[in-house]
């Protein structure tokens, strides 16, 4: 039996490692990318924001002040989209 739980044991923590390496790249860290305001759907925003502390916290869609990490050039095409939070 201990030899089951220190393999499901194993097997958690590798899984748990592999989504800390897959976390997601912010603007700071990929010169690609760029923060969107204004386009996330509630509970979809990508960062914290002024009445969170964590991604996937904000309550209502096409929040200003919420944010999506999207490629370069991208923000701007879309209706809404702004480089800059909103008000």
């Amino acid at each position: 039996m201990k030899k089951t739980h220190a393999t499901v044991t194993a097997i958690g923590s590798l899984l748990a490692l592999g989504g800390m390496l897959s976390a997601p790249v912010f603007a700071a860290d990929a010169p690609n990318q760029e923060k969107c305001y204004g386009v996330s759907k509630a509970g979809k925003n990508d960062c914290a924001g002024a009445a969170h502390a964590c991604a996937g916290q904000s309550k209502s869609e096409a929040n200003g002040k919420e944010f999506v990490q999207l490629p370069k050039g991208t923000c701007e095409r879309l209706v809404g989209g702004s480089l800059t939070p909103k008000g």
